[in-house]
């Protein structure tokens, strides 16, 4: 293989010329030929900011689910979910949860607070310039908001956090940026502010924008008490009646169940104690032009169960991670666009709507999932293993 440069243009690196000279230096340069990569049926103009050396589109099949029953703030009513994914047995699965939460009234769902962080680390002396520092942040945090929130229309900075380790301080500024994930959005207004702190405060060394203490894409302790994107909450009373005919489980076994798996959850020192969040945030995320690699912190989460004592089954699962967006990014692209507006989730004022869907899809999957990991004791079956040999790559 030589070292030829992948093709591109100054001029306009997303024209058809350009791009069909990529995919003949593909055809050159490796064994592949090209047929369903280089098909696709949007103007590739509309990728521009999304995605460099374009030749072609992935595609990734896309399953509907639903209707999913909503009780939130944002999203009420019935909503039907575009899911990608090329896993067989999962959207069965989630309609399959869709349908308990259905029967059993819908499942409500809270946001209970907003915050995306960039986390710069400042260096000083010693520790004592550190403290004094710190001291410095809370007595001019109305100026340093006034100055990073210049540089965006809609970012608002409603916190900095910030711990002393050594000669370090490590900060999070908190931002709520409407309903753009906002990941850029805040690298900028941390950046402009963190200058004007620089100017301002001579006995610091020096800084780095990201410390690593906002964790980004991947889980965190710190992500899961203090947030990052939207917290949500999602719960749902599940009649006993409803629980066993759908489910085949009474709430007793699905109580004693989750508590086991919560064992091993500590013991493993695992992100949750649920069972495959990832996989219901996954295939929203693809089909709705998320950054599916958010699913790193948006995966963690805690799940509290209970028999009431009226004997149905009470489920809850918090997210304190949750980052999507609505507006900007990968939404506007022509097919994650579509899959939006299916859950009338495209543009602006919509951020929150889709959090709260995306927490009662996780419950869904939860409960259907929960339930078939178990061995019926007169049959020596087991749902999960059944339902892949039957619709999934097992067969």
């Amino acid at each position: 293989m030589s070292n030829s440069k992948i093709p591109r243009s100054n001029e306009n690196d997303y024209s058809a010329d350009i791009i069909a000279e990529r995919q003949a230096f593909i055809e050159e340069q490796t064994p592949a030929r090209l047929h369903h990569t280089r098909q696709f049926s949007f103007d590739p103009e509309a990728m521009s900011g999304n995605i460099e050396n374009l030749f072609g589109v992935a595609q990734v099949p896309i399953g509907l689910a639903g209707p999913l029953l909503i009780d939130g703030e944002h999203a009420q009513g019935e909503f039907y979910v575009p899911m990608a994914t090329v896993e067989g047995t999962m959207l069965a699965s989630y309609n399959r949860g869709m349908k308990v939460i259905r029967e059993s009234g819908g499942v409500k769902t809270t946001v209970c607070g907003e915050a995306m962080q960039r986390a710069p680390c400042f260096v000083f002396r010693d520790a004592r310039d550190a403290r004094d520092f710190n001291l410095w942040l809370d007595e001019n945090f109305t100026e340093i908001k006034a100055v990073a929130e210049s540089t965006t229309s809609v970012g608002k900075l409603n916190e900095i956090e910030h711990y002393i380790a050594h000669n370090m301080v490590f900060t999070r500024f908190d931002y709520t940026t409407g309903d753009a994930a906002g990941q850029n959005m805040t690298s900028k207004a941390t950046f402009v502010a963190c200058e004007w702190i620089r100017e301002r405060f001579p006995q610091m060394r020096h800084y780095l924008l990201s410390g690593n203490f906002d964790t980004e894409k991947r889980t965190s302790s710190v992500n899961s008490l203090k947030g990052r994107g939207r917290r949500v909450t999602a719960e749902i009373t599940i009649p006993r009646d409803v629980l066993q005919a759908h489910l085949r489980i009474t709430p007793e076994a699905m109580h004693y169940g989750w508590g086991i798996t919560t064992v091993a959850s500590f013991l493993t020192h695992s992100s949750n104690n649920a069972a495959h969040p990832a996989n219901g945030l996954a295939a929203l995320y693809l089909a709705t032009g998320q950054d599916i690699a958010n699913i790193g912190e948006s995966n963690q989460c805690s799940v509290y169960t209970r028999v009431t004592r009226e004997g149905d089954y009470f489920f809850s699962i918090t997210l304190p991670a949750l980052i999507l967006a609505t507006y900007g990014g990968g939404t506007n692209l022509p097919t994650q666009r579509e899959c939006l507006e299916i859950m009338d989730c495209h543009g602006q004022g919509k951020a929150l709507k889709l959090a709260e869907i995306a927490a009662g899809l996780v419950v869904a999957g939860e409960l259907s999932l929960g339930a078939a990991t178990r061995v019926d004791k007169e049959t020596r079956q087991n749902e999960w293993v059944n339902a892949h040999e039957r619709l999934g790559r097992n067969r």
